[in-house]
């Protein structure tokens, strides 16, 4: 396929995003436009939401009342490929802010496969303007960004590589998965058998005060988690968000979740994982889970799935948490299954239990979540195309129509996808107004 470029956006008003790069470069008038919610949506197909591929300013309204007043500023480009390229080069971006105000740019610059797990392949952007203008450059490690913890330690999760088999000793496997559609399946074994070098969490901290980052590897407390091996590697996979609590523990709901049910059979759907640190993450103990629980009105594809993954979860301005999860497999081309709906669950007792899981979108991966400072969620996904939705209030009210970021007026699959990989990466900017990247 032939992915191409980036593009970072700003919107002003109450959110801030990147536009689309099929926008020209020449300055061009402020496009406005109303848009009057829809009140029929059906879960069960993708359809096309709010145009947003320029410099726009979009009045919402709900009911016939006025909602919101969103602007998005011109697109900016940060890189743009000098050929084609195949699937995981020039995608997956991500967008961070260093300690010293800049922002970060990241992307991927090697191939989606389990064995480039852990290695440093990306291409690197700056900007010291708030995403105006990008300069191709890697940060010194002093100003390198994390999570802050509550002793004001800044750590990052980061990926080993994987290890072979045949160089671990490894405890004998407690199942297999067997889909039809997987290019490979899995071999799984229990977490708390694993071998020393594939337990636990892998991260580097920055301690507080200090000027260096280390690597660590915090222990991880899961009886019924599992682990699993593909094409004779062993990965060490946590991926995920992290928040602090108010009792100052730290949750992190990360996956892939597989595990073992109470009778000790193997769950081939796997679900999010929710652990809690309060030693500031040098030790983590299962909290909770949010199975595969699929709404089966609307996904006739739900047996075939692999389960709930790419969680993302935020604090609401009520206390409560909120967690919107991706449920399409693979690229949804090769394998057969296609678009699977985006789920929200959401959590009053700082993630001890969870809400049955709802649909929200017909499709969606790597959703992102920001919680701005005017009381605004943000909610970012993609594939086929990039949506932008919004949320006044808690994890009861409803999202808006999405905001289309880019174009894919065809129904082929193969021709949707190549639109965008549809991942995304959201930072605030001020109260009110936030950056989006997205590669096109």
């Amino acid at each position: 396929m032939n992915w191409k470029r980036f593009s970072c956006l700003i919107i002003f008003g109450l959110v801030i995003s990147c536009t689309s790069l099929r926008k020209s470069s020449t300055q061009s008038p402020l496009l406005t436009q109303t848009w009057n919610e829809k009140n029929n949506r059906s879960f069960k197909l993708v359809t096309f939401g709010i145009p947003a591929f320029n410099e726009t300013l979009i009045n919402y309204k709900r009911g016939g009342a006025a909602l919101f007043s969103i602007r998005l500023t011109k697109p900016r480009v940060i890189v743009v490929a000098d050929k084609p390229q195949k699937w995981g080069y020039y995608q997956f971006p991500t967008i961070t802010r260093l300690k010293d105000g800049t922002l970060h740019a990241e992307w991927s610059m090697h191939a989606d496969a389990i064995e480039s797990y852990g290695t440093n392949a990306v291409g690197s952007s700056l900007s010291g303007d708030a995403g105006n203008t990008w300069k191709a450059g890697i940060p010194d490690s002093s100003v390198l960004n994390g999570y802050t913890l509550p002793n004001g330690d800044i750590i990052k999760v980061v990926d080993p590589k994987p290890i072979k088999i045949s160089e671990l000793n490894m405890p004998p496997p407690v199942g297999k998965t067997n889909f039809k559609y997987r290019k490979t399946n899995f071999t799984f074994y229990r977490l708390k058998e694993m071998p020393e070098e594939r337990n636990g969490v892998f991260l580097t901290r920055l301690k507080s005060g200090t000027g260096k980052w280390k690597q660590e590897r915090a222990s991880l407390d899961d009886p019924m988690g599992v682990r699993y091996s593909s094409r004779d590697l062993v990965p060490v996979v946590w991926w995920g968000d992290l928040h602090t609590m108010p009792d100052q523990s730290v949750l992190a709901g990360v996956y892939p979740g597989f595990y073992l049910k109470e009778d000790g059979v193997l769950d081939k759907q796997m679900g999010v994982v929710f652990y809690r640190s309060t030693d500031n993450g040098h030790s983590w103990k299962i909290q909770s889970r949010i199975s595969f629980t699929p709404d089966t009105s609307l996904d006739s594809m739900y047996a075939d799935r692999i389960g709930f993954s790419e969680p993302a979860y935020e604090i609401l301005a009520d206390g409560s948490l909120l967690c919107v999860i991706r449920s399409a497999d693979g690229d949804g081309v090769t394998n057969g299954v296609g678009n699977g709906p985006l789920y929200a669950s959401r959590s009053v007792d700082m993630g001890l239990t969870w809400t049955k899981p709802r649909v929200i979108a017909p499709a969606g991966v790597l959703p992102r979540l920001l919680l701005l400072k005017n009381g605004v969620t943000v909610l970012a996904s993609g594939r086929p195309g990039v949506q932008l939705r919004f949320m006044q209030g808690d994890a009861k009210a409803a999202w808006t129509d999405p905001l289309e970021m880019l174009p894919y007026e065809s129904q082929s699959l193969q021709e949707q996808y190549a639109v965008s990989c549809g991942y995304t990466g959201l930072v605030a900017t001020g109260p009110d107004r936030f950056i989006i990247i997205y590669s096109d």
